[in-house]
C-alpha cells in the first residue's frame, strides 16, 4: 500500500528564498529514489514562507529509507528545519 506524507513548513520571510531553493534541490533528488512515487513542492496561496509537501512512496519503508538519504539529512535536516518557525507532518495510507 503506498505511503503518503504531507509536510507543513513555515519560516521567517528572510528565510524564503532559503528554504524555496532547498525544497526544490530535494525534490529532484527524491524523485529519482527507487521507492518515491511523487514529490511535489507547493507555495501557500497568498502565504509568504509557508510551504505545502506532498511525497508518494511505494510503502512505509520506502520514506524510512529517503530520511536516511545524504540528500535528506543536508537539505532537509540540516538547511532547512533550522529554519523553520513552524512544521506539521501528517503521514497517510493511499487507499
Amino acid at each position: 500500500m503506498a505511503y503518503a506524507v504531507i509536510a507543513r513548513y513555515h519560516c521567517a520571510p528572510a528565510d524564503e528564498a532559503t528554504v524555496r531553493a532547498a525544497l526544490l534541490k530535494v525534490r529532484e533528488q527524491t524523485r529519482a529514489e527507487p521507492a518515491n512515487l511523487a514529490y511535489e513542492v507547493h507555495t501557500e496561496a497568498g502565504g509568504t514562507g509557508s510551504f505545502v509537501l506532498y511525497e508518494q512512496y511505494a510503502d512505509q519503508a520506502g520514506f524510512e529509507a529517503h530520511k536516511v538519504a545524504s540528500h535528506f539529512k543536508e537539505l532537509i535536516v540540516e538547511t532547512v528545519w533550522p529554519l523553520l518557525t513552524e512544521r506539521s507532518v501528517t503521514f497517510a495510507e493511499v487507499l
